[in-house]
């Protein structure tokens, strides 16, 4: 991915993405430094936190009154561990969540319930909590336990272009 520009973020920039976060992830941000970086080659806009890809701008779920969102990328939230938006899935998910697939109700072993259709949400391996991916709910939280369906819509996920671009 080849930068087109990098600059730093103004304080009212800044303000919007610590509370975004904070907000709907349970996430305080305390850094120095945030740059925003958008690509040549990429719709991806990336906030670097102290340098790292630690935030990017979630395209809009398509509805009139929405806008790009600040969110937590796979590094960011493995950063930052995020307390809500959760999604655990289990070890046979972990594969295939890591190669970009959509998170199915099988592998899901707990949720957040307070997710609504079309948050935002991580998901996480059950054995070291590490996330794996960040992706879009389908359904609210307490309709993600089940036996078949796709529930969360993979946006990125560790090893994809973004995953692997550094500050």
């Amino acid at each position: 991915m080849n930068v087109k520009s990098r600059h730093h973020l103004r304080a009212d920039a800044i303000s919007e993405i610590e509370d975004a976060l904070a907000e709907g992830l349970g996430v305080e941000l305390d850094a120095e430094t945030y740059e925003k970086v958008t690509f040549e080659d990429s719709d991806w806009e990336v906030v670097l936190v102290e340098g790292e890809p630690a935030v990017f701008y979630v395209p809009d779920d398509g509805s009139p009154d929405s806008t790009d969102d600040p969110f937590l990328t796979v590094r960011g939230a493995n950063e930052y561990p995020p307390e809500e938006n959760v999604v655990t899935v289990d070890a046979g998910a972990i594969s295939f969540v890591s190669d970009g697939a959509d998170v199915m109700r099988p592998g899901i072993v707990d949720v957040d319930e307070s997710i609504g259709s079309g948050d935002l949400v991580v998901v996480s391996e059950e054995n070291h909590g590490k996330i794996l991916a960040v992706g879009r709910a389908r359904v609210d939280g307490s309709e993600m336990l089940g036996d078949e369906g796709k529930v969360v819509d993979t946006i990125h996920h560790v090893g994809d272009d973004l995953y692997e671009f550094s500050g």
